[in-house]
């Protein structure tokens, strides 16, 4: 039994490190420029206005306070954009519909299985989490919450903020926006989120002795090297790294980014 335990614990380290590549499914990359669709995310923008709030270096989700009307208003949204066909969307529009629905869904999964003390309790036996999981149907295809950030947000916009974009329901992931995306605003707040979290500790913690940054910066650190690497990013928004000299330290909280009040 204990070797059992001993291999599954190795198993799951392995699992958590070797974070999934960007790599494009062609199928999601074309758009229609020409289109004037806009796609409304007023029912996720209510749930955000209604549940999620400040504390701290923290956007938390009051996950404990959501009405089962909102529950089911929160799948409506997400069907919703199942029924569209993101591809005859322009590139901007396309952009907002994958981050907003990536986060609304895995909100969505905390809240089928709340109480939980991390989203990484869900999935299989054998999973660290849902990522793999088919959790919606969009044009026929099956796709998982990798399939959205690994597969098509990563690779078709090669954007080092989306990092900043996608919400994993963690206290160590940056936040959750409380504002929705749209084509108009991405952005604005993908600027905005980006200078939070790297100047919150939970993304570069700086001390005389030492420089902790968030695991994130570990995993996807290739995606940073179109901006020179991961210091010349956080530089942009955080210039006293410069002064640092030492081993850099990574650190991520799994905790649920859940409030209390």
């Amino acid at each position: 039994m204990t070797r059992m335990v001993l291999l599954l614990a190795l198993f799951l380290s392995t699992h958590v490190l070797a974070a999934p590549k960007s790599e494009l499914w062609e199928y999601w990359n074309t758009s229609n420029e020409s289109s004037l669709q806009s796609v409304s995310h007023q029912g996720w923008q209510r749930f955000l206005d209604n549940y999620v709030t400040a504390q701290g270096e923290h956007t938390l989700v009051s996950y404990h306070r959501v009405s089962p009307q909102d529950k089911n208003n929160l799948k409506q949204y997400v069907q919703q954009l199942a029924t569209l066909d993101p591809k005859q969307l322009s590139r901007a529009e396309q952009y907002a519909y994958w981050v907003n629905l990536y986060n609304a869904i895995t909100v969505d999964l905390i809240l089928d299985n709340y109480p939980i003390k991390s989203i990484t309790k869900l999935g299989g036996f054998f999973s660290f989490g849902p990522w793999q999981d088919d959790v919606i149907t969009i044009s026929g295809k099956a796709l998982t919450l990798n399939d959205i950030e690994h597969r098509i947000l990563r690779p078709i916009w090669n954007e080092p903020r989306t990092h900043y974009a996608v919400n994993c329901a963690s206290l160590g992931c940056p936040n959750l926006q409380a504002t929705a995306f749209t084509a108009s605003n991405t952005d604005k707040l993908l600027e905005q989120a980006a200078h939070v979290f790297i100047n919150s500790n939970k993304g570069v913690e700086i001390t005389p002795e030492s420089v902790t940054l968030s695991s994130i910066y570990d995993w996807f650190r290739d995606d940073f090297q179109s901006e020179g690497g991961v210091i010349e990013h956080i530089r942009r928004y955080r210039p006293q790294i410069n002064d640092y000299q030492g081993t850099l330290h990574y650190d991520y909280d799994w905790s649920l980014n859940q409030s209390s009040d």
